[in-house]
């Protein structure tokens, strides 16, 4: 390492107070400024922040967007969900591939490019897209890929790739993005108009007490899926013994085929930022965290600049809109792209400077989370929903919905649609009104809640979106007829075993058991008996996993097997000759066939 490098990674330490819980901070900008986190750089870290060096490297090798070996000035990160591989992702990546004259994986010779595949970036509702740096790219066609290359070789600067804007603040001086929101239905509560400061200002009339009881009166759910109630986990974790408690904003959306965050985040910052606050307010919370997931970083900028607009106008900081004794700020924490980190504990570990790891609960976060302190995890839509109910008053919240599901959802809707992008609907909609409203009336499956979720088929359509029947954290994918479910399940699978951390024995080995049974299926080499292994090593997975990503990854094959099974046993058959077959033969003489120039007589 070069005397400048080693001075400029010191420094970085230094500006972090080398502080090993500002270790996402140190690594993040290590890689930005020097390329990579190379192992020289790490013993440098461990002995700023006296840690080990192990501590750095398990850091560094978790998360997706960090590396030890250089990358190319330019990474180009393309998005390879199933949305994606449905608009062409598969034929933009070759034409990456061609264009740049390397694989996936690789760096060109010069060290300029490097071109990488990454799962959901949040922009399903506009692919196939990809994140060039920092900078999203939507709508990536063959001939704009190959132009894309060209532009980088001749300027070498993502951002000179925007040449329209998106609309709202995606136009703002401080995104100057090309998304577009997509907001195909704003509704009551989470896109109404804001007023900045009515809610904190309600919330600070009130005690700590009554503004618990004014969210458990709303009966507001979390939003994030499970639906547990927030005045409940206010109230627990206020409660907590400790000296310090922590209010923590989850938006490492990474779920598959959701984006609503995105669209919340770019338009009413304001109302999440206000959320936190009234959390802190009803805690008795100092400091906020909003972690930010890898994939959203070009919001930055802006987001500091609202926090930063709320300082000044006193809705931030010290003695809040003049109430003495609240004190309450927020800092931004950015992810490094790990899926896992979506799951409460997984991200408060990120946020201590650790590896994405989920933690053993109990504890729950609300009796020891951030730093062993009482913490209050929520959503961003939950956040938003409290600002409301304290803009208008749980009354007027509770005139939206059902009764065990209060307010409205979010919805981000993609695939075979013809109106892709946010829906805000009351909940208590049924999934076929839901489906019309997208333009997908033909659907032939839908992906509710995300590849976590549930697969339903078109005998559930009159099903309703609420946390009693069909619940989701906002994700919906629609599949046409033309669509094999089966492969689109095979594909979930190989994202979580991708996303696994590795800890536990059932999500680590058991997805890619079901995996490896599922291709067996899809290549005809299934029998009946298989059905029923996938069914039990389902369950056995889903009970016995640690976290929230094991006990929902063997999802997509449990759904199909029970929505779907037709399309399972259309493919399997009875084993007659009293052989299992292993392999294919077909396939094992390919590429000596291929050499041959004639097909195998053994293999017909």
């Amino acid at each position: 390492m070069s005397e400048t490098s080693e001075q400029t990674v010191k420094r970085i330490c230094a500006s972090c107070n080398h502080d090993r819980t500002r270790m996402m901070d140190i690594v993040r900008e290590v890689q930005h400024q020097c390329g990579c986190v190379s192992g020289e750089a790490m013993e440098i870290i461990a002995k700023a922040v006296n840690v080990h060096r192990v501590e750095v490297a398990s850091v560094v090798s978790f998360y997706a967007f960090l590396s030890e070996r250089p990358k190319g000035k330019v990474v180009i990160r393309l998005c390879n969900d199933i949305i994606d591989k449905m608009q062409g992702a598969d034929r933009v990546a070759q034409a990456f591939c061609d264009e740049l004259g390397i694989k996936v994986g690789e760096t060109t010779p010069d060290g300029k490019i490097t071109l990488e595949e990454t799962p959901c970036i949040g922009l399903c509702d506009q692919a196939p897209a990809a994140l060039i740096n920092d900078v999203p790219v939507t709508h990536i066609s063959t001939d704009r890929a190959r132009e894309i290359v060209k532009e980088l070789r001749a300027h070498g600067d993502p951002t000179k790739l925007v040449r329209e804007l998106g609309d709202g603040n995606n136009a703002h001086e401080l995104v100057q993005s090309m998304v577009k929101n997509n907001l195909r239905n704003d509704g009551e509560i989470i896109f109404s108009p804001v007023n900045r400061a009515a809610a904190v200002r309600k919330a600070l009339a009130m005690s700590p007490a009554e503004v618990i009881r004014a969210v458990k009166t709303a009966r507001l759910r979390g939003r994030g899926g499970a639906g547990f109630p927030t005045g409940m986990k206010w109230e627990f974790t206020r409660g907590a013994p400790g000296e310090k408690r922590y209010v923590v904003c989850n938006a490492d959306e990474g779920e598959p085929g959701t984006f609503k965050d995105r669209v919340i985040l770019t338009e009413r910052a304001d109302r999440v930022f206000a959320g936190m606050t009234i959390a802190g307010y009803a805690i008795g919370a100092e400091e906020g965290i909003l972690y930010l997931r890898a994939e959203y970083a070009y919001l930055r900028a802006f987001l500091e600049d609202v926090l930063a607009k709320r300082r000044i106008d006193n809705l931030l900081g010290t003695k809040i809109c003049g109430k003495d004794g609240f004190s309450f700020d927020i800092r931004i924490q950015m992810g490094a792209g790990a899926y896992i980190c979506g799951e409460e504990t997984a991200l408060l570990s990120s946020c201590e400077g650790l590896r994405g790891d989920p933690k053993n609960r109990p504890p729950f976060p609300a009796q020891k989370g951030y730093l062993g302190h009482p913490t209050v995890v929520n959503n961003v839509e939950t956040l938003c929903c409290v600002t409301k109910i304290l803009e208008e008053g749980p009354a007027t919240f509770g005139e939206f919905g059902s009764e065990g599901s209060t307010g409205t959802k979010l919805l981000s809707i993609s695939g075979d649609c013809k109106r892709p992008g946010i829906y805000e609907l009351p909940l208590g909609v049924k999934l076929r009104e839901v489906l019309k409203m997208a333009g997908a009336e033909d659907a032939a499956a839908v992906q509710v809640g995300g590849a976590s979720g549930q697969m339903v088929s078109p005998a559930d359509y009159d099903r309703i979106i609420c946390f009693d029947d069909l619940a989701t954290g906002g994700s919906m994918m629609v599949f046409g007829p033309q669509r094999n479910i089966l492969e689109v399940a095979a594909h979930f699978m190989d994202f979580f075993i991708e996303e696994s951390c590795g800890y536990c024995t059932p999500c680590r080995v058991g997805n890619v058991l079901l995996k490896e049974r599922l291709d067996q299926i899809l290549a005809g080499r299934g029998e009946p008996a298989d059905l029923d292994y996938l069914q039990d090593l389902g369950q056995t997975v889903k009970i016995m996993s640690r976290c929230g990503l094991g006990q929902t990854s063997a999802n997509p094959i449990l759904t199909t097997l029970k929505n779907f099974r037709p399309a399972y046993e259309a493919l399997v058959k009875e084993n007659t000759t009293g052989f299992t077959p292993s392999f294919d033969l077909n396939e094992a003489v390919q590429g000596a066939e291929e050499i041959a120039g004639h097909q195998s007589v053994h293999a017909e």
